[in-house]
């Protein structure tokens, strides 16, 4: 595939995602959100991209990884109300198939079709497949940093300002509970990702989304979490106390160390 090829890919998205526009404005919020996110996780890819010399053709494949990865949602959002996987579907797989129901990569030929559908599948894993080349695993890892990159962002937005949308689906339903799971400090300070099924307090996915410093994989996605001050802002919202502050300056620990 070419830049013509991309170009029309995005005319395409831009025309599918109209589509599930409604009057609601609880659903004009909703598509809007993974509309923008979707626009700034292709910024963010074309960003670490540049930063670690990709080709011309390498970064039109990474693009499309960034414009398709979360294509899935809009049809969740549809279907079931929500963007919670664990309620509804898994957004990744929904997102294939609806790829595949509209034969969007047509133009690609097969290892290009490889590369991107890989990495749409593998984008919001808890880990990434080992029998993998290389190549295919470092798409997959370049789209994930992009990914959290920007969720980062999206999630800080909303701590700012948790009365604009009380009961977020950004909260994914969990209770706004000052504690903090021992077991999810424990895993912060101990490096390890926190799982969503262990999650009880809307403060243990604060943490969460801290730990995922540990599963970053490029200088430029370190540099960029520096720089944007993503653990300091999150960590801004938790509550005060000398377990989680050990526990977060694990994270910061691990960033300083990769940078």
């Amino acid at each position: 595939m070419n830049r013509v090829d991309l170009n029309h890919l995005k005319s395409w998205f831009a025309d599918y995602v109209a589509g599930f526009y409604t009057d609601d404005p609880g659903n004009i919020y909703a598509i809007r959100l993974k509309e923008k996110h979707t626009e700034r996780v292709c910024e963010n890819i074309i960003m670490l991209g540049n930063a670690l010399g990709l080709s011309d053709h390498e970064m039109i494949l990474a693009e499309t990884m960034g414009l398709f990865h979360d294509i899935g949602r809009f049809k969740q959002y549809a279907v079931y109300g929500t963007f919670n996987d664990m309620v509804s579907e898994n957004h990744a797989k929904l997102g294939l198939r609806e790829m595949a129901k509209h034969n969007v990569l047509a133009v690609c030929t097969k290892d290009e079709k490889r590369w991107i559908t890989k990495a749409v599948a593998y984008h919001n894993t808890a880990s990434i497949p080992k029998d993998e080349d290389e190549k295919t695993l470092f798409f997959i890892r370049l789209l994930r940093d992009a990914d959290k990159l920007d969720i980062w962002k999206v999630v800080i937005d909303h701590y700012r300002e948790p009365d604009k949308r009380p009961n977020s689906i950004l909260e994914i339903g969990l209770p706004n509970d000052p504690a903090c799971s021992p077991q999810i400090v424990a895993a912060i300070r101990e490096g390890r990702l926190v799982l969503m099924q262990n999650l009880k307090t809307l403060n243990d996915f604060k943490l969460l989304q801290i730990s995922w410093v540990f599963d970053l994989n490029f200088v430029p996605s370190f540099r960029a979490v520096k720089t944007r001050e993503y653990i300091e802002q999150i960590e801004a919202t938790l509550p005060h106390s000398k377990e989680i502050t050990e526990a977060v300056s694990h994270a910061h620990d691990y960033v300083n160390r990769h940078l």
